[in-house]
């Protein structure tokens, strides 16, 4: 096999990884960089291209898939989850970046027409390679990709989670012996609190806002975060009233088709079942002033409803923000963060809120990761990828110097022959 990094070069974003058999070349994943103006991976003819393997539906692993089907193109194939997932989030993008974007919706519908549904730990053909999806534990339907060929196995992690969630299990880390691996370095320099800790002071947290009658707004990704929120919430018999609005409400409707994907489906239905669904204005302007949670997307508050809750509850000392998500540098969330600012009728104002983080990660930490290498049999090539590139580099060496494995922290357009 012969190896092209495409994107998520010591960098968090676009991932992408052309695949090369004798014949075939397969593409691992084909994300975007969703800044103001997006940013894509190196590009590769469609007609060089025999089959595309999707590890999760984040538009970062996604996001440009439908520039290879422009014209007719080949087959993608997903968890079924994850494809209805990755249509729901590019349709959003085209909404939201559609001019900067080289792909139409009707190029959307015609990549959605080659899916082929893909379940765990069933082998797959495409082309001359083999493949098989294990559990990621990153979001719902999220699979590390195992690819064979010609003797060869080249384990891709896509993002990975070893630790359960209340929402999901953790990941499959039977790989067995390989002869290569492309690994997330996400949060490789750093290690994450124990889940149960961050859990109860979250809880304890809700618990003091809502009753010192504050509102308490969760910002949180459409897809995983915000449905942890509401079963952790549910799980620890949570007694004040949880509101949920945005996108995040479209992903609980799919989520109820594939509750096998799900660690505790019942835990699930009961915390959906009793959120208070947010529909309209109406409903909007009139929980903002209710003691109660709200969640609600973006995560990074770069669109949505939590727009207009967080410009309200940033007014009054009272309330409080959570964020529970990951603040990428330059997103309203970061400012809000480290700056403590917040956009209040259009302009920047100093938050009166509380503003709490929350380490909800569904990436393995430094020693997830460092413990999944040793499930690792064989003497594979390593390269670090999806990682700022200190986090890329330092996790290469410490592997390299770790368990004597030739270790790379890539840049864009480079190859390696496995």
């Amino acid at each position: 096999m012969e190896i092209t990094v495409l994107g998520a070069a010591r960098e968090v974003g676009r991932s992408a990884f052309l695949v090369s058999g004798k014949e075939t070349k397969v593409l691992l994943d084909y994300g975007a960089m969703t800044l103001r103006e997006p940013a894509f991976p190196m590009h590769v003819q469609p007609k060089d291209v025999d089959g595309i393997i999707l590890s999760h539906a984040h538009l970062d692993h996604c996001g440009a898939t439908p520039v290879f089907y422009l014209r007719d193109g080949m087959n993608l194939y997903t968890t079924a989850l994850s494809a209805e997932i990755a249509q729901l989030l590019i349709e959003d993008f085209l909404k939201i970046s559609g001019f900067y974007l080289p792909f139409e919706f009707i190029d959307l519908l015609s990549m959605m027409k080659k899916v082929k549904h893909v379940s765990y730990r069933e082998d797959f053909k495409v082309a001359e390679f083999t493949a098989r999806f294990l559990e990621a534990g990153h979001i719902p339907g999220g699979a590390s990709v195992m690819l064979e060929n010609d003797g060869r196995r080249l384990m891709y992690t896509g993002d990975i989670n070893a630790n359960d969630t209340t929402l999901i299990r953790g990941a499959q880390l039977d790989f067995g012996e390989v002869d290569a691996v492309i690994t997330e370095s996400t949060y490789a320099l750093t290690d994450h609190p124990k889940r149960e800790a961050v859990e109860a002071e979250f809880i304890q947290f809700a618990h003091e806002v809502v009753e010192r009658g504050g509102t308490l707004l969760v910002p949180a990704f459409s897809v995983g975060r915000a449905q942890e929120i509401a079963c952790v919430l549910r799980a620890h018999g949570f007694p004040h009233p949880v509101a949920m609005d945005g996108m995040a409400l479209k992903t609980n409707e799919i989520l109820f088709r594939y509750l096998e994907y799900l660690k505790d489906p019942k835990l699930f239905r009961d915390a959906i079942e009793n959120l208070e669904i947010i529909s309209g204005w109406s409903q909007r302007k009139k929980v903002v002033k209710t003691p109660s949670v709200i969640i609600s997307p973006a995560g990074m508050l770069v669109g949505g409803a939590a727009i207009f809750y967080n410009s309200e509850v940033a007014k009054n000392t009272r309330n409080a923000i959570s964020l529970v998500s990951y603040q990428a540098q330059g997103t309203p969330g970061r400012t809000l963060l480290d700056r403590g600012l917040a956009l209040v009728n259009g302009k920047p104002k100093k938050v009166k809120a509380e503003i709490r983080r929350f380490d909800f990660s569904s990436h393995s930490g430094r020693k997830e990761l460092f413990e999944m290498f040793k499930h690792i049999k064989g003497n594979p090539k390593v390269l670090a990828i999806h990682g700022e590139e200190e986090s890329c580099l330092k996790f290469a060496q410490e592997i390299r110097e770790k368990f004597g494995f030739d270790t790379f922290a890539p840049t864009a357009g480079e190859k390696f022959v496995v």
